[in-house]
């Protein structure tokens, strides 16, 4: 931990070079007061979002809204092939075009040519080689951007198409489409003894699609030459440093040449705005020395940003008459795209989670993550233990009817507690209320049918109006468990800066974890007001001037950025109390700050905080790191996780057996969440992470053949609207602290998404009684029940 204190300076109005309009994120003007005039206050308060009235009232600054004078337009050239060899590109065409002001290719990269979050594997643009369908070619700048796009249509590329690997089965055997080679990771884990098996046998084979994170808010970013021939970007990056680093490197730039300001995030369930995105802006701002703005059409963002990884699993559970789990054999096969990007990271998870939160002495588990000519995958929320957890609850379910046994009872007798170890070796060291979140769930009484009420109000599948029978439905409850580790894993530096500065009654907190919707801006507010007992708090805007944070996701900046935060306003406070203490010959630690107020033990001192701060500037900068973690060995073993969440959940269905439509009617959630810091955004988080997941078990999918995205837009990419969101019925939350985390809080937002698919899933297997092994559920998979 590094800390520094001393007399605080203002935060910088952090603009570039050139004019651009812009409002600082994070300095939003504070809620409005309640009608007492009291607002939420610290933490364990439901404190509302600094900038929840801005993003209602359409006056939230996102990127897509910046300008800059002189401002130029881009737009890339994609490529309509998923694996083609490049016989010649001419630009001559596009640079005639009036309005054009540069067009650049593979040739215009003056450093390193390769991208990518984890693994630099992906070239910048394609040069010799197109390996997927979308992957950017060249990139044009004109004064309009629909000039822009004839432009760069006006390219000529001669392709000379390659038979693509689409089927990740077959890459094991294709022909390299990567220097690298075609796998990317391979993980054997051995657990126990691997001969051993189970009385009772059984097995499963299950898929689980290519999800999108698909941000409503625009793809967007603005970048602006400087004059020391750097350049600047605004963008929604979720984690500017990185981004920076690589992107100077692409550049031949030094990294403080290359300066990130990042700008609303306008919600991020996976990467947004990658460096696939950034370096053609940077490139042509430098080249034409204007500012140059790119704003993607949906069409680009389905091709252009990471998805999640579609699987396919293969499992044997075995055990004995009496439901106890003896063995789990896995087969795992993620399709990870063209390049690597965080598919190993993503692998670790499945492979490490591929039991689920259930106690197994033995395991014989296999994940590999393989190259193809499909769309990219990297990181989306849940990855990894979101694929695991649909085919080991199918299984759990498989074998409760195999046995006899509720399914709710054969899961209760395997459950995971504190103490037990992971497939992994890794000991669980932190709460594991696994059993008491399941007996949660199975107590919360179910939703009433619909016959109970008038047949006018009935809602079947389909929606209002929908051309289901009464007579045809069904309805279907299913349980599921899952876990999901918290943090980085394999050794990641989860490392986080944050300085506090007071000035009279006002406090700012400069840290570069990004506010993506995670309501860490919010959280950050609670901590400063709990510990300094002052009630206005802004936040600086982020930008890589700024030490860094590190990228946001697995509950990472309520971890160690809120870590660093209460760190460092725990420092001011010293500074604060420290004069008042000696003069009253005590420690500052007999002081307590609360509603305002300053008080000693004995009643003797009383002032308020607005008193004893007037006149002073005060400020700390601190750091917050876990403890370290190790990458899992040859073998699968190692203590590869900081901490881990669990959820259980309970999902009521009705099933139109004649058409295969699915309502899912209600969810019941049990989650360990250590402690709420911000009751409704906890709420929040969770409603989304399931609304997420019923999205994942039933309508969204990207669908890709033969590598080529079919109809990448909003139309045939069904999200799930207001109509289709369950009811989320929240039996309980169990707090117990997790006693190396700051604040005892775990991750929340991940392990709801993780686990409503499979509760989905088993739903429907128990109104339809057939086998569901496919997420998401098509509808052939639910028609005529048994």
């Amino acid at each position: 931990m590094t800390e520094q204190a001393g007399r605080a300076r203002r935060p910088g109005t952090g603009l570039g070079a050139a004019a651009v309009t812009v409002t600082p994120v994070g300095a939003a003007d504070p809620p409005p007061a309640a009608a007492n005039g009291a607002l939420p206050h610290g933490l364990g308060a439901s404190v509302p979002p600094a900038e929840a009235d801005a993003k209602v009232l359409g006056t939230f600054p996102y990127t897509a809204d910046l300008w800059a004078e002189g401002l130029l337009w881009a737009a890339v050239l994609r490529s309509p092939h998923p694996h083609a060899r490049i016989k010649r590109v001419d630009t001559a065409a596009a640079s005639a075009v009036p309005g054009v002001r540069a067009v650049i290719t593979h040739e215009d990269v003056a450093g390193d040519a390769r991208l990518g979050r984890a693994a630099g594997d992906r070239p910048a643009f394609a040069s010799e080689v197109v390996r997927y369908h979308g992957e950017p070619i060249a990139a044009v700048a004109a004064d309009h951007p629909e000039t822009a796009r004839l432009a760069a249509a006006a390219i000529a590329v001669e392709y000379e198409p390659l038979e693509p690997v689409a089927d990740p089965e077959k890459s094991f055997e294709a022909d390299p489409i990567h220097p690298d080679g075609n796998l990317i990771r391979h993980i054997p884990l051995r657990h126990g003894d691997p001969a051993a098996t189970g009385e009772v046998v059984v097995e499963g084979l299950y898929r689980v699609g290519r999800q999108d994170p698909a941000p409503i808010g625009v793809e967007s970013g603005l970048a602006v030459p400087r004059p020391d021939g750097g350049v600047e970007i605004y963008t929604a990056s979720t984690d500017p440093h990185a981004d920076r680093d690589r992107l100077a490197a692409c550049l031949g730039l030094a990294p403080e040449q290359v300066k990130i300001y990042v700008t609303g995030v306008p919600g991020s369930l996976g990467d947004r705005e990658d460096l696939g995105f950034q370096l053609p802006l940077s490139l042509l701002a430098i080249r034409t020395a204007s500012p140059v703005k790119l704003a993607a059409t949906r069409e680009e963002s389905f091709l252009g940003h990471p998805h999640r990884h579609p699987t396919l699993l293969r499992y044997w559970h075995h055990a004995d008459r009496e439901g106890r789990l003896v063995k789990v054999e896995a087969q795992l096969l993620m399709d990870a795209g063209a390049y690597a990007d965080d598919s190993a990271e993503a692998l670790a998870a499945a492979v490490a989670f591929a039991a689920g939160p259930y106690k197994v002495p033995n395991a014989v588990i296999d994940g590999w993550a393989v190259r193809t000519n499909n769309p990219p995958s990297g990181y989306v929320r849940g990855e990894g233990a979101m694929q695991v957890c649909a085919a080991y609850e199918g299984q759990m379910d498989k074998l409760a009817a195999q046995l006899g046994i509720d399914p709710v009872e054969l899961r209760a007798r395997n459950v995971l507690a504190t103490g037990d170890p992971l497939p992994t070796g890794q000991t669980v060291t932190c709460p594991a209320p696994v059993a008491e979140l399941l007996n949660a769930v199975r107590e919360a009484p179910l939703p009433p049918l619909p016959k109970d009420g008038p047949v006018e109000e009935w809602l079947l599948p389909g929606g209002p109006g929908g051309a289901g029978e009464p007579a045809a439905v069904r309805r279907g409850v299913g349980y599921a468990l899952g876990m999901v580790h918290v943090l980085g894993a394999e050794g990641a530096d989860e490392v986080s800066t944050a300085t506090v500065k007071v000035e009279g009654a006002v406090a700012t907190v400069l840290c570069a974890a990004v506010e993506s919707g995670q309501g860490f801006a919010t959280l950050a507010r609670q901590i400063v007001q709990d510990v300094l007992g002052v009630d206005e708090v802004h936040l600086a805007p982020v930008d890589t001037d700024q030490p860094p944070a590190g990228p946001g996701g697995r509950g990472r900046h309520t971890w160690v950025s809120a870590g660093a935060v209460d760190r460092a306003a725990k420092m001011v406070r010293t500074q604060l109390l420290q004069p008042l203490a000696m003069n009253f010959g005590m420690s500052p630690e007999l002081l307590t700050i609360a509603d305002g107020k300053i008080t000693s033990y004995d009643g003797v001192l009383s002032t308020t905080v607005a008193e004893a701060l007037e006149g002073k500037e005060l400020w700390a900068t601190a750091q917050c790191r876990p403890h370290p973690t190790e990458r899992l060995n040859e073998t699968g073993q190692g203590d590869a996780f900081v901490g881990l969440s669990f959820a259980a959940m309970r999902a009521v269905v009705d099933v139109d057996v004649e058409l295969g439509s699915v309502r899912v009617v209600e969810v019941a959630v049990a989650q360990d969440v250590g402690r709420v810091l911000n009751p409704r955004q906890l709420r929040a988080r969770i409603e989304a992470g399931v609304t997420q997941g019923v999205g994942a078990a039933l309508t969204e999918h990207l669908r890709v053949a033969r590598g080529v995205v079919r109809r990448p837009d909003l139309a045939d990419y069904a999200l799930p609207t207001a109509l289709d969101a369950p009811e989320v019925r929240i039996v309980t939350l169990v707090e117990e602290r997790d006693v190396v985390a700051p604040f005892g809080a775990k991750a929340v937002s991940s392990v709801p998404l993780v686990v409503s698919p499979a509760a989905v899933a088993g739903a429907v297997r128990a109104a339809t009684g057939r086998p569901v092994n496919r997420l998401p559920i098509r509808p052939q998979s639910a028609v005529g029940a048994r």
